[in-house]
């Protein structure tokens, strides 16, 4: 009964998530609801003690990045930035490269760190434009969007200051950079292997006679350059958050060159391995932030976008936070110790084990970043020490679980893919089979092609 009520409850959250309910009203019932069906566990004392004190230790450590990256993105959103560095590249490659410049355009905003969701906002009206121009289906333009905000930049390049590449830092103790040639890989995997497919898709669309289409409520917006920043001043802040959380976690936050020994003392009970990482992103962040202002200073009303990308954070990290609060519920009831040894049972290998567990939980919650750390919560432990005892770099199993959250989290019942056909006004019908190739079937190939890799020890 313990094991059906486990099952129950994670298909009931898959649901109602996808109806429209929001996980902070379904995760604490969901969660009580599993234990209840576990033998009864004491329902409020596991609300209270167990979800909120969960929920409250995955804000704390992931608070700062969620609202530095909203706050960046908004100023790089309003200040022009994001769509000085789109025009850039859609003029660059022209409307004959319309699907390239699209993903490219996408790439360079959300490897800076700019929200996906800030993105399709700055790309979606440059897009439509150009693939009007070069008349290929519109119905392309979210997969297109999609490979280049879901996949490679948010996963796989290292260095990338998107959540999904910090959140398992504290736990191997890496940083940003962890398996820089793994990650590498996967990201041209990725990205050679989405664009020969949406390539071959317009081409043979062209070739059926069918083009960009007539969409009578579309509302054309022309280009209005006249007050955007020059390119310099749009891509500067980007490169400051790489360079400087480069410089920050190789160089400064390292054992022998930081003396992080006042660490493992009260009142912070940690380690130099645990938080440089996080500390090298937020100092990057901020870093970006104080710049873009600065070379924007006419431009914004950075009061304003400063609020309201800090409000705007705030959805985010509850959300995450109490997808981590009903994973770490489910990890304690008996019904979870039968499904965790069928997990570790798929493999003796942690890499294989761990891309599967991180994989499944993000299909299931239908989140990148709540799949992974319901997966690390409950297993990560366990997988570092199996990776020491095996021999296996820690960067390694870093690299797996970012690059395994991002398959199944693109489901249909996504939250980032049905806020994308909002925004280019596409139904699933239209254009999921397109999201889906390039963000579900691609991503997952590579990780297995980098699985295989690093199984022969490359990182």
């Amino acid at each position: 009964m313990g094991v059906i009520g486990i099952i129950i409850s994670l298909g009931l959250l898959m649901y109602l998530a996808y109806r429209g309910i929001t996980v902070l009203v379904l995760a604490p019932i969901l969660a009580l609801f599993a234990a209840l069906m576990n033998g009864g566990a004491p329902l409020m004392a596991t609300y209270t003690e167990v979800f909120m004190t969960n929920f409250a230790g995955y804000a704390k450590s992931y608070f700062p990045v969620f609202l530095l990256g909203a706050i960046f993105g908004k100023l790089m959103d309003d200040s022009g930035s994001a769509k000085t560095i789109a025009h850039a590249i859609a003029n660059k490659l022209g409307g004959d490269k319309a699907i390239l410049a699209v993903v490219l355009s996408c790439g360079v905003l959300t490897y800076g760190g700019v929200s996906l969701f800030v993105v399709a906002f700055a790309v979606f009206p440059i897009a439509m434009q150009l693939f009007r121009e070069a008349d290929i289906p519109k119905r392309l333009i979210p997969g297109s969007i999609a490979l280049g905000s879901f996949t490679f930049t948010m996963t796989a390049l290292p260095g990338t200051p998107q959540i999904q590449n910090a959140i398992p830092m504290p736990f191997f103790g890496t940083n940003a950079y962890a398996a820089p040639v793994l990650g590498i890989v996967g990201g041209l995997l990725m990205f050679g292997g989405g664009t020969a497919w949406l390539t071959m898709r317009a081409k043979k669309a062209k070739a059926a006679g069918e083009g960009y289409g007539n969409h009578p409520d579309e509302k054309i917006v022309e280009f209005d350059g006249s007050n955007l920043p020059s390119l310099g001043a749009a891509v500067l802040p980007i490169l400051v958050v790489l360079v400087l959380n480069f410089i920050l976690s190789k160089f400064v936050f390292v054992a022998g060159k930081y003396d992080g020994a006042y660490l493992e003392q009260k009142p912070y009970l940690t380690t130099l391995a645990k938080v440089a990482g996080n500390w090298s992103l937020i100092l990057g962040l901020v870093a970006a932030i104080i710049l873009v202002i600065v070379l924007n200073l006419k431009r914004l009303d950075a009061k304003k976008s400063v609020n309201q990308g800090a409000i705007g954070s705030l959805l985010a990290i509850i959300n995450t936070s109490s997808e981590v609060g009903y994973g770490n519920v489910i990890q304690t009831l008996a019904g979870f110790a039968i499904i965790k040894g069928a997990i570790l049972g798929v493999s003796s290998n942690p890499i294989i084990s761990e891309a599967i567990a991180v994989n499944v939980l993000a299909g299931i919650t239908g989140s990148a970043s709540g799949g992974m750390s319901i997966a690390l919560g409950v297993l990560g432990k366990q997988y570092m020490e199996m990776a020491i005892q095996q021999g296996i770099n820690p960067q390694v199993l870093h690299r797996i679980a970012t690059l395994a959250c991002g398959g199944l989290d693109s489901l249909p019942h996504n939250g980032a893919v049905i806020t994308l056909l909002g925004i280019c006004g596409m139904t699933h019908k239209e254009s999921y089979k397109d999201i889906g190739m390039v963000s579900v079937v691609i991503p997952i190939l590579s990780l297995v092609v980098v699985i295989l890799l690093a199984t022969m020890g490359l990182v």
